[in-house]
């Protein structure tokens, strides 16, 4: 068993498969306590559903649909490809982090704890916070976006109404989770079939679609700052400790094949999920492209598009719900922005527990972040209205794409290391392919920061004084922001986290494949009752 094991590790397999499927011999086992393998097979999926529908939250929130409205208006159907590229990533490295959490028990923040200095320990937790904050803005932002749409309050008030709002969803959250998550889901698609019937009714043409989903365009001005922000929005750097924490509300023996059919299965379920997303988003931006691009364009509406934003996006919707279309808009955009705050929760608790072994009540922890996301969105709804507002959103989706890569290079490191995952880290092909994906996202990320910086530096109206001093602050930051990258892609990991499987008794791993227990075998399972004040999905 050990030898078939060290053959698949050297063979650089991704996971150990299981051996030995005849029954064990009568003199190996005296006590005559061998019973039938139980079944494994898809019923068993549906015990592992939850966590990657969970995160996949995420990625229908108010940041997504504000950039794509965005793309559409602005470039119509040249952006999808960036939807594609970014969906298929999120589902490389979701599954990447949920297979973590799986195989070591422990979630992304607790490992980078573990591995890391002191000094970059307290960095990567403060670039966390940071994006938990960034993804914050837009839930704050939607959310008041729907109350003034639904009782004509301003955009600020509604932003101090969000502290309210979360109080009372933390509240409805001792209801039951599953169903609230579940009502909240149904609201979310509800703008769903309402972007889907528009789109059967202003019929994009299906080949300019298929073009710009599959042929690459930076085209236009403010393209490529368009498709940063599209990448933000979807690939977001808290999901990745988020999902891999979640994983950990569900009891896996710590075998081969519970290991193994609990990453397949979480594997399928984000699929699943993320390609519901990727449809979604993919709606949105048709027909946003689709409206904002059409020859017979009122002149309001070509006001509305040229500088679109989740307040004034409900007339794409007036040809399938007419007058209503606000209402029923600025519902689904509240349900989208208060959904998005389970995943904000959550991963505020894991980062906070992981980074630093602190825990705190969930709606202390909620209340705050809330109120730290509430200070700019509401200096800036106060200043600049609802434009300035929708703005905000582009810039914090921005954010959260310069920050991926302080969450996105542990991930892929840890998730390749064999003193991580031991036999159970990833196969040549993800990691090649992995890095590739990561490596073109930051890329594109210093590219765009050094090119944008640059071109601002050069065209701007400040004294040449003021130039130079902002050159003398900000160019230093832009060296250590791409010196902390190359930093964490080269450092070597010297912390052994992975445990091997039981050897004591030459049958307990057979035992544990087949989901035998007795006395003397105890099940394994990387549960976590340390975890068990943050609320988790059951």
């Amino acid at each position: 068993m050990e030898n078939n094991q060290q053959n698949q590790v050297n063979g650089g397999s991704k996971r150990i498969v299981a051996v030995a499927e005849s029954p064990l011999p009568s003199s190996t086992n005296p006590n005559n306590d061998y019973h039938e393998p139980q079944k494994h097979g898809w019923k068993n999926f549906f015990a592992y559903v939850g966590p990657g529908f969970l995160v996949s939250l995420a990625y229908l929130d108010p940041g997504n649909l504000e950039t794509d409205l965005q793309a559409g208006a602005n470039h119509g159907y040249e952006l999808l490809w960036v939807i594609l590229i970014g969906l298929i990533f999120a589902l490389i490295i979701q599954s990447l982090a949920a297979n973590l959490g799986v195989s070591t028990g422990k979630h992304l923040s607790e490992l980078c704890r573990a591995e890391y200095p002191v000094f970059v320990k307290y960095c990567l937790w403060i670039l966390a916070e940071v994006a938990v904050i960034a993804a914050d803005i837009p839930e704050v932002i939607g959310t008041a976006f729907a109350l003034n749409i639904l009782f004509h309050i301003p955009v600020w008030v509604g932003v101090l109404c969000t502290g309210v709002s979360t109080l009372l969803f933390i509240g409805l959250q001792r209801y039951g989770v599953r169903k609230l998550e579940l009502l909240i889901a149904v609201l979310v698609f509800v703008m769903a079939a309402c972007f889907f019937g528009e789109m059967s009714y202003v019929k994009p043409p299906a080949k300019e679609v298929l073009k710009g989903m599959f042929i690459p365009k930076l085209n236009g001005n403010g393209a490529t700052a368009d498709a940063i922000a599209l990448l933000g929005a979807l690939v977001m750097p808290h999901n990745l400790f988020l999902h891999s924490a979640l994983v950990l509300s569900r009891k896996i023996p710590h075998s081969v094949r519970g290991i193994n059919d609990a990453c397949k299965y979480f594997l399928i379920e984000s699929g699943f999920a993320l390609f519901v997303a990727f449809l979604i988003n993919v709606a949105v931006i048709s027909v946003s492209g689709t409206v904002c691009g059409a020859d017979n364009l009122s002149q309001e509406n070509k006001d509305s598009c040229s500088d679109i934003t989740l307040n004034s996006a409900s007339f794409l919707l007036k040809n399938v719900l007419g007058k209503s279309s606000s209402t029923v808009y600025a519902i689904a955009l509240l349900a989208s922005g208060q959904s998005s705050t389970i995943t904000g929760t959550y991963a505020g608790q894991f980062i906070m527990q992981g980074f630093l072994d602190l825990k705190m009540k969930t709606w202390l922890r909620n209340l705050v972040t809330r109120l730290i996301a509430i200070t700019p969105s509401l200096v800036v709804s106060i200043i600049g209205g609802s434009s300035g507002a929708g703005r905000l959103i582009i810039i914090a989706s921005m954010i959260l794409s310069f920050e991926l890569p302080f969450a996105l290079i542990p991930l892929l490191k840890f998730s390749s290391s064999s003193t991580k995952l031991g036999p159970h880290k990833n196969s040549i092909y993800i990691i090649v392919i992995s890095w590739i994906l990561g490596l073109g996202i930051i890329g594109i990320n210093i590219y765009y920061l050094t090119t944008a910086f640059v071109d601002w530096l050069i065209h701007n109206n400040l004294p040449k004084v003021g130039n130079v001093f902002i050159g003398i602050v900000v160019f230093p930051l832009m060296a250590i922001y791409i010196l902390s990258v190359i930093y964490l892609m080269f450092r070597k990991d010297t912390v052994v986290t992975y445990i091997d499987p039981i050897k004591d008794n030459p049958n307990a791993q057979r035992y544990m494949e087949d989901g035998i227990n007795n006395m003397e075998l105890v099940d394994r399972v990387p549960y976590r009752e340390d975890l068990a004040d943050i609320p988790l999905p059951q």
